[in-house]
């Protein structure tokens, strides 16, 4: 369903493989240990530390909790490779227990955070810092490419270290951060047809590919959904009519002095069931921040839209019209 996108790296010597979200919206690399003793773990490819040459043992323990699912574990450090660039003494999570059913569901077995070191809970230098001070890129920036549809072998593209030109067409529009925390950055309203429905006089949100949906404050984001005329589930989603998608209203973000504006077609997620497609609406009700200032997450229904650069160099983020019928083919990392 366009929800989870993740990539392929090993760690160790010799390597074990291993699919990680590269997380925007965390700073902290781990992945399930041999030792952990969740469901989850053993659904998952595990870490097996004595098996690498290169593995030192860190001690520390760990406990993170992201928005949905947490785990404990150690941290250790070992040599990590993605794609061509290979990593010394890159410190990550071992995990060794994962409660609950939320990695058990995961198809990916870890996670790499690519937020600011501040934003780190086992206080270890996050990968891309790492990369950075070992010299590995030209340029201290990252970009994201994520697509929206039925090819799963080529869900996107990460690059470490620069921008892909044949991704996106136009110029890059980019807005400056708010926080070096989280990739935070300010959001002038959301509009709907023209008119303001949330974000009144402003708001902050954090660009997270970690996230699948666009979340919003649960008052704002009620408004938004009878915009647009979603039904809420039992479980906390939206759902609409798939009959009604070409009449939906498009949703526009006014980010700096540019709209970048989502249509239905790119703010729904259609799953097929063999009776009936189910549409649901890419926009989550969640309270995060403080009341005075409210937090948004653009997530991947945000940043499957447009092209996305991470700019560690000069602290922004910079957002681009994607190149129409890419039909690249993906060097998978």
């Amino acid at each position: 369903m366009n929800a989870q996108y993740y990539g392929e790296l090993s760690i160790g010597t010799p390597p074990q493989k291993f699919t990680v979200v590269f997380d925007t919206g965390s700073a902290d690399f781990w992945v399930p240990s041999a030792y952990c003793i969740s469901e989850a773990c053993g659904l998952h490819q595990k870490f097996k530390s004595f098996l690498s040459q290169s593995y030192a043992h860190g001690g520390q323990p760990f406990f993170l909790q992201y928005g949905t699912g947490k785990l404990m574990g150690v941290v250790a450090k070992d040599k990590v490779q993605i794609s061509n660039i290979t990593i010394d003494d890159q410190e990550f999570g071992e995990s060794v227990f994962e409660p609950g059913m939320t990695f058990a569901l995961a198809h990916f077995d870890g996670v790499l955070g690519l937020g600011y070191p501040s934003l780190s809970v086992t206080n270890a230098r996050p990968v891309f810092d790492n990369i950075i001070k070992q010299h590995l890129v030209e340029e201290p920036v990252f970009s994201f490419f994520l697509k929206r549809g039925d090819d799963i072998e080529n869900g996107g593209e990460l690059i470490l270290g620069g921008i892909d030109h044949s991704l996106f067409t136009g110029s890059i529009h980019w807005v400056p951060l708010t926080e070096k925390n989280y990739w935070q950055i300010h959001i002038n309203s959301v509009k709907i047809q023209g008119h303001i429905t949330s974000c009144h006089s402003g708001c902050e949100a954090i660009v997270d590919s970690g996230t699948s949906l666009i979340t919003g404050p649960i008052a704002q984001i009620i408004r938004l959904q009878e915009s647009i005329g979603a039904v809420p589930t039992r479980t906390g989603e939206f759902l609409v009519d798939c009959r009604r998608l070409s009449s939906l209203p498009p949703v526009t973000f006014s980010i700096g002095e540019r709209d970048f504006t989502l249509t239905a077609e790119q703010y729904i997620i259609k799953e097929s069931s063999r009776e009936d497609d189910l549409c649901l609406s890419g926009f989550q009700a969640m309270d995060l921040g403080s009341r005075s200032k409210p937090l948004w997450i653009l997530g991947d229904v945000f940043m499957s839209t447009f092209y996305c650069i991470f700019d560690r160099g000069n602290d922004r983020v910079g957002f681009a019209k994607p190149a129409a019928h890419t039909t690249k083919k993906f060097q998978r990392v």
